[in-house]
């Protein structure tokens, strides 16, 4: 009863958190501290995931669970007379997606520092997700990244552009400045002790290989409240800038499509698109952040130019490439299709994966995995459009998983034929749309 009922209250304090803050844009939130009580952070303990890495201390979700009741009534004593420190986040560097030497750095909190995280994001969340704005997408409730690709296919297709900017945030978490957050922060929170928190999470430091390094700048990806910040930093730093000021000096149209770091722009006109890149690069120095010069750039994008035959360029947003072509009926819309550089990088980890269990399971248990799989990727590239690259990339993959599986000995397991009727009898994932982006 007691966890329910806490949702129910806790719940219901957030949603009035909400309502105000719809009420008022410029309202400023005075207590808060009050929500971190046992109950609302027990909710927060059963929200976290249990097979997530450890941190530094290496405390698991079970490890807390065996103590709990008294774990939390520890930790809610300490926030409450300010004696609560949060550890040093450890950072592990994972490979990045297209790029085989380089990596992205991943902060991994503590579990007691993951739980008061918890209640910090429904905090922030519950006052700032009713002010941003619609061009906003990324780590979002209600919101997908199938959500922006839909919202800005349907912005090319019913709307003039003739260029796209396709914008890339040199290194965003890392770069965002600890002061500038607060600044932000403070516009909507008045509460003290809340920031001083706040400031605590920020400043605990980022441990790695032994070393501890204390920043004035980054919040660490992986870490429960950083996507909040993240996009708080953005809205006010990109998204209400571009609306509010960007628009009114434009002859055209424009518009923009956010998610997390990863943004497009629209413009109905050429000049524009260049004006706005330079006030971008402006605005960004002011707050720390930089433009990654090779990956930003202006996309020729106009269905009456290519109409008159002077080629159009393509750019890629979400992992699918966008790209102009035409429609049954002969006219030039906007489509969309997997990308091909991330499509080579899935099915070099198709053949990593394939590699590093033929030996270790049955057939039928890879083939489960497998299919798991491929139902996972059909489901996030099955739009519009881009039917025929799916089956392709099942096609391959299958292939490949083919050639390894006859390499688990010096004897070949079967032949094609025999692999096709182990198929037919174990028949892949379908391939559909799940995401509809036509336009009536």
């Amino acid at each position: 009863m007691r966890t329910s009922e806490s949702h129910t209250t806790t719940e219901t304090k957030l949603k009035r958190i909400a309502w105000l803050s719809v009420r008022d844009k410029d309202k400023q939130f005075d207590c808060l501290m009050h929500h971190f009580n046992e109950s609302s952070l027990e909710e927060c303990f059963h929200q976290l995931s249990a097979n997530r890495a450890v941190g530094v201390d290496g405390i698991t979700k079970a490890d807390y669970e065996e103590n709990l009741d008294k774990n939390l009534k520890a930790l809610t004593a300490r926030m409450k007379r300010m004696s609560y420190r949060p550890g040093s986040v450890r950072r592990v560097l994972i490979p990045k997606e297209g790029k085989p030497n380089a990596t992205r750095p991943l902060g991994i909190s503590n579990f007691e520092d993951k739980i008061v995280q918890k209640m910090m994001q429904r905090i922030l969340e519950s006052i700032y997700e009713p002010i941003f704005l619609n061009c906003s997408y990324g780590f979002r409730p209600g919101r997908g990244c199938h959500d922006a690709i839909r919202a800005l296919h349907h912005y090319l297709y019913s709307h003039e552009v003739q260029t796209v900017i396709d914008i890339d945030i040199s290194k965003y978490f890392d770069s965002i400045a600890h002061n500038m957050v607060l600044v932000f922060l403070q516009k909507k929170i008045n509460d003290k002790r809340f920031i001083r928190y706040i400031i605590r999470m920020l400043k605990a430091g980022v441990l790695s290989e032994g070393e501890l390094t204390v920043s004035d700048e980054g919040v660490p990806q992986g870490s429960v409240c950083s996507p909040i910040l993240a996009n708080i930093f953005a809205n006010y730093v990109l998204d209400e800038w571009f609306e509010d000021v960007v628009k009114c000096h434009c002859a055209g149209q424009v518009e923009l499509f956010r998610y997390a770091d990863d943004a497009v722009i629209c413009c109905q006109y050429e000049s524009d698109a260049k004006r706005i890149v330079q006030a971008v690069v402006k605005r960004f120095e002011k707050y720390g952040l930089k433009l990654n010069e090779e990956k930003t750039r202006l996309v020729a994008f106009s269905g009456k130019s290519c109409k008159q035959g002077i080629k159009q360029d393509a750019f890629d947003f979400l992992g699918f490439t966008f790209y102009i072509s035409r429609s049954r009926k002969g006219a030039f819309i906007p489509k969309i299709k997997s990308s091909g550089k991330r499509l080579r990088m899935k099915l070099k980890r198709v053949k990593e994966w394939s590699y590093s269990v033929r030996n270790q399971y049955r057939l039928k248990e890879i083939w489960r995995t497998f299919w798991m799989k491929l139902e996972g990727h059909i489901r996030y590239y099955g739009v519009s459009f881009n039917t025929a690259n799916v089956q392709k990339f099942l096609h391959a993959s299958t292939r490949i998983l083919f050639k390894c599986l006859n390499r688990r000995s010096q004897r070949k397991s079967f032949n094609w034929e025999q692999f096709a009727l182990f198929m037919k009898a174990n028949p892949l994932p379908k391939v559909r749309v799940y995401h509809t982006l036509t336009v009536r």
